[in-house]
């Protein structure tokens, strides 16, 4: 959650999206092959909450189309724009090994697709299996355009868990009464949720997604424990939870077992936002049904039946999200090793909060003291290029465009989690880290209390990483390294940077490209917390990034 730039905000209205489905591919269908989709970007009237209005949508449907495949499969997947809005497409959480012109982010891969024109975004599953999703990625548009991406295992490759009799993707997804355009707003009220309906004595694999713009959340099912067996993408230690946090980006697969016998009763589910920041938000709660078949055939309404409601953690309850982040662990096994870089080549510090700008003249701002809201990292907020980043890169045109001297550590130092600093502005530019391919990496995101510590969910395209330690305060480089786990941490594309605190995280730069990184609450993206990352081209042929497409757009 973040600071509203509205007094009076228009609150967004979360939902909960089901497809329940047992994703059967076709028997002629083996690993390897390719996967063709067409996505029409179109708008469409959607009725939701009792109100209807005209959204841009995939195809007509929101939530969009959802797209199977499996490991090693090839996609092309053709996106026609026919709307006024610029429009691009992030498979969020994808690789795109050698492919990073397909990866989506606008000005960032790729200039966005314009009205009546279209692109093909073409790339290979490589070593990914799981729940992922896709979205939008240009101003706020991924309210509306999203859907769900599952990757199942190559043939004839089991789950690490008893199979499931079904398997569901639940995706928590917003609508808006007004233009997501035209507000800017981090809060919730209630939606309405669908029933699921489960037979007792099954197990079912929930895949849940959060597309949300700005909230975590907290979810959980009324007198039911789940186990959590995959987060974003990749299989962890299983562990059995009542109730789980799931940050905007992320991904999270549970296992499900129903009762043994019908219960003659009825059970919400429920989510609710996690909240640690100073900004506008509602209380309110999402609620589903989750249904048991009845075996007597029964016509009987479920309204006559007992509804058990599950309990919730606080909005501001950082204990849990702390203590249910620090259970998941990588599985580790010899078919799923965790490849924790163990020899760091660059180590990184970067600060995540907000600031502020000056006002613009004959403006009235809403920041502190007349100021504007910004967001930076290492105090340089972002500023978007009007040209694609990889682009400029690849064909040797950065000037004018970026420079390559991000700060690797803060340029003026100061207490991060006790008292801000006088001057809180930041400053502005297009600044990006190189690396050379194949860098180890080890990067310390650290939270600060400039306007007000708050949770960060920071998401790097490009490449998963290993979350190898986090806590609370200023981190210290001298004491708290020892504690890293290099042995099975949780290895994700996605990471909350805790409220008051700190998270250190590992990668191999081992992808060539232009990497988008960037807070996964939309309204801090677009107070420019972000920044990019080029990796340079190996020696090998498999080392570098491929030449971009014919019909990669123009700006």
């Amino acid at each position: 959650m973040g600071v509203s730039l509205l007094s009076s905000p228009a609150f967004p209205r979360i939902f909960i999206f089901s497809f329940i489905t047992l994703y059967l591919i076709p028997e002629l269908a083996l690993a390897g092959i390719t996967r063709h989709y067409k996505f029409d970007i179109k708008l469409q009237n959607v009725t939701r909450l009792c109100h209807t209005k005209n959204i841009v949508t995939v195809n007509g449907q929101f939530p969009g189309p959802r797209i199977v495949a499996r490991e090693g499969d090839h996609l092309l997947i053709k996106v026609v724009n026919h709307v006024q809005n610029n429009i691009s497409i992030h498979w969020h959480g994808i690789r795109q090994l050698q492919t990073g012109w397909a990866d989506g982010p606008a000005y960032v891969t790729q200039c966005p697709i314009q009205t009546s024109q279209s692109y093909v975004y073409n790339f290979t599953i490589v070593g990914q299996r799981g729940t992922l999703f896709w979205h939008a990625h240009i101003s706020w548009i991924r309210a509306t355009v999203y859907g769900p991406l599952i990757i199942l295992p190559k043939r004839g490759v089991p789950y690490p868990f008893a199979k499931p009799y079904e398997e569901v993707p639940i995706i928590f997804g917003e609508w808006w009464d007004v233009d997501p355009e035209a507000v800017i707003s981090q809060a919730l009220q209630t939606g309405g949720g669908p029933n699921l309906k489960v037979k007792p004595g099954k197990t079912y694999l929930l895949r849940l997604i959060n597309a949300a713009l700005n909230d975590e959340l907290f979810f959980s099912i009324a007198n039911h424990s789940l186990t959590v067996v995959e987060a974003d993408a990749v299989y962890v230690k299983p562990f059995e939870t009542n109730t789980l946090l799931i940050a905007p980006g992320q991904t999270t697969n549970v296992v499900l077992k129903t009762k043994p016998h019908y219960p003659n009763a009825t059970f919400l589910m429920t989510a609710r936002p996690y909240v640690t920041g100073l900004g506008t938000f509602d209380n309110s709660t999402v609620a589903g049904i989750l249904e048991y078949e009845s075996p007597f055939h029964s016509t009987a309404s479920i309204r006559n039946l007992p509804l058990f409601k599950p309990s919730l953690p606080p909005l501001n309850d950082t204990s849990f999200a702390t203590n249910f982040t620090n259970k998941l662990r990588s599985l580790a096994s010899a078919q799923f090793p965790a490849n924790v870089p163990q020899k760091v080549d660059r180590h990184f510090f970067f600060t995540i909060g907000l600031g502020t700008s000056p006002c613009q003249q004959n403006q009235t701002c809403q920041g502190p003291n007349g100021t504007m809201f910004a967001a930076s990292i290492n105090n340089v907020s972002f500023v978007q290029s009007t040209t694609a980043l990889l682009q400029a890169h690849f064909f040797g045109q950065s000037n004018g465009v970026y420079t390559p001297d991000f700060p690797i550590t803060p340029i003026f130092p100061f207490n991060y989690t006790n008292n801000p600093p006088n001057n809180t502005m930041v400053s502005n530019g297009t600044k990006l880290v190189v690396l050379p391919f194949n860098t180890g990496v080890e990067l310390i995101m650290q939270d600060t209390s400039i306007i007000g510590a708050e949770s960060h969910p920071l998401h790097l395209h490009g490449f998963n990483f290993f979350i190898v330690g986090q806590g609370f305060g200023n981190f210290d480089p001298n004491k708290d390294p020892s504690k890293f786990n290099l042995v099975d941490p949780i290895e994700r594309n996605t990471v909350g940077v805790p409220s008051g605190g700190w998270v250190a995280i590992r990668f191999q730069a081992d992808n060539p490209g232009v990497w988008f990184m960037h807070c996964h609450l939309e309204i801090h993206t677009s107070w420019g917390l972000k920044m990019a990352w080029v990796v340079l081209d190996g020696k090998l042929p498999n080392q570098k990034l491929l030449p971009p497409p014919a019909d990669l757009p123009k700006c």
